[in-house]
Order: C-alpha cells, then sequence, then structure tokens
C-alpha cells in the first residue's frame, strides 16, 4: 500500500508529504470524535467476519500508540526489529468490543496527539531512518508515517460505511 493508491479507500501513500501527516493526524482523530458524538462507534458485530465499530476504534487507537513506539526506537536505535503484532488476538485479549466508546475515544485522541507531536519534532535528516517488521517488511520514518495515515483514513471509511 506504500507504493500504489488502495483500491477499497483510494488512499495514495506514494504521494503523501511527510511535512503534512501531523496535521492529517489530528484531522482524522476529529473524524473518530465526530463518531462517537453521533453514537456511531458501538459495540456488537453485524456481521461475524467484520469488526464492530468499537472494535475499529480501538484498533486505531493502538495502531497509532504501536507507530509512535516503532517511530521512537526508529530514532534512537539503528534499524530495530519489531516484535508481531496479531492485531485480532488483540482485539479478542483487550475486549475490544466491551470497551466503553468515550474511553477508548479519549484515549485514540491522546494517542493521536503524542504522535502528531513526536512527528512534528522530527528533523528532515531522520525522515529516512529504518525499521523492520518480523514479518521482512522494511519502513522509514516517513514511509511508516505514511503507512500509519493510511490505516486511520481507511478504517475511518470502513466505520462510516459500517454505520451509514
Amino acid at each position: 500500500m506504500l507504493d500504489r493508491p488502495c483500491p477499497e479507500c483510494g488512499f495514495d501513500a506514494s504521494t503523501c508529504r511527510v511535512e503534512a501527516v501531523p496535521g492529517l493526524v489530528r484531522e482524522n482523530a476529529i473524524a473518530w470524535q465526530r463518531l462517537v458524538g453521533e453514537g456511531r462507534i458501538r459495540s456488537g458485530r453485524t456481521d461475524p467476519s467484520q469488526w464492530s465499530s468499537l472494535e475499529y476504534t480501538c484498533h486505531m487507537r493502538d495502531v497509532l500508540r504501536r507507530i509512535d513506539t516503532r517511530i521512537d526506537l526508529m530514532l534512537t536505535q539503528d534499524d530495530p526489529l519489531y516484535a508481531s503484532w496479531d492485531q485480532d488476538a488483540s482485539a479478542v485479549d483487550d475486549r475490544y468490543d466491551e470497551q466503553d466508546p468515550k474511553v477508548v475515544i479519549t484515549e485514540l485522541t491522546a494517542a493521536a496527539d503524542a504522535l502528531a507531536a513526536r512527528l512534528d519534532r522530527i528533523p528532515e535528516s531522520d525522515w529516512q531512518r529504518p525499521g523492520r517488521r518480523s514479518d521482512g517488511a522494511s519502513f522509514t520514518v516517513a514511509t511508516i508515517s505514511c503507512y500509519m495515515l493510511h490505516e486511520s483514513v481507511h478504517h475511518l471509511r470502513d466505520v462510516a460505511k459500517l454505520t451509514s
């Protein structure tokens, strides 16, 4: 998803400007807040194969936290290797569907603000620092930032469709 538009949501990470990412992360968090305010974030799957809107929101909170941690590693270590993350297991183990949407959105907003603040402080010389997932996927600070932004945009679209 880093070199072409997403066929589902249309986000094109290849055109992502890293200097715009902090502001876009903050804007995306506001869109999630609106969904919670409208009562559209709730538990209960309408399709057993698809997360509920609350599970998606919890997932995005955790994506923001995880990317912030990974970027910190990339900025402080040489080519770190990150631990695997089983997102579906997290949804079950952390009982995403039983969490309070108001608490989750507060946590998602705080995670977005923390990540955006970190991104705002990154000097141009550090955007190309590398890191790797355990599955072999390699990123730079710039590409993982755009990858995360795609996740945020894509899942916001998923939830908007799910709750419309």
